[in-house]
């Protein structure tokens, strides 16, 4: 199964629309993880009319009615590989070691919040994969988000995209 993991998409406050790179991502994916801060109702109609499969999340910035459309935290099996989704994960500090308590019932926990991107491992083995922001790269270089591939359990090809200033 391809993947795309993105976060932060703050549209209309950030960026007016979604890059056209993350658009072709969103049709080329078997399944797309929005870990939650859509802002507007609008982008989560239109992912849910473009992708094959969402599996998606409400962020901090999130009002009443992406709320009551979306869960907190959200868990899936893609590609024999589970899967937990959410917005904040609190400080980098000691993320690992939290998440791997919280989250001890998954294998790949995707999470927004920072816009920064974050792909590492915890003790446990779960792997914590933040993509990034695709509109508004705040302090980082770049803005980005993340395709993989999960099959037979195993998540692999992990990539984090750039997009062009």
């Amino acid at each position: 199964m391809r993947l795309l993991l993105t976060t932060d998409t703050h549209v209309p406050r950030r960026a007016r629309e979604l890059p056209p790179a993350l658009l072709a991502e969103i049709d080329a994916a078997d399944a797309v993880l929005h870990a939650g801060d859509w802002v507007d109702t609008a982008t989560l109609d239109l992912l849910q009319a473009r992708a094959r499969r969402l599996v998606a999340v409400y962020g901090n910035n999130d009002g009443p009615q992406l709320r009551a459309r979306l869960p907190e935290v959200a868990r899936v099996r893609l590609g024999g590989v589970r899967f937990a989704v959410v917005h904040e994960t609190g400080p980098a500090r000691g993320r690992e070691e939290r998440c791997a308590r919280l989250f001890d019932d998954a294998d790949v926990l995707v999470f927004g919040h920072s816009h920064i991107p974050w792909d590492t491992v915890a003790a446990n083995g779960l792997r914590l994969l933040n993509p990034g922001s695709p509109t508004d790269r705040r302090r980082e270089p770049y803005r980005t988000y993340m395709t993989a591939e999960a099959a037979d359990g195993t998540l692999s090809d992990v990539r984090l995209h750039r997009l062009a200033p």
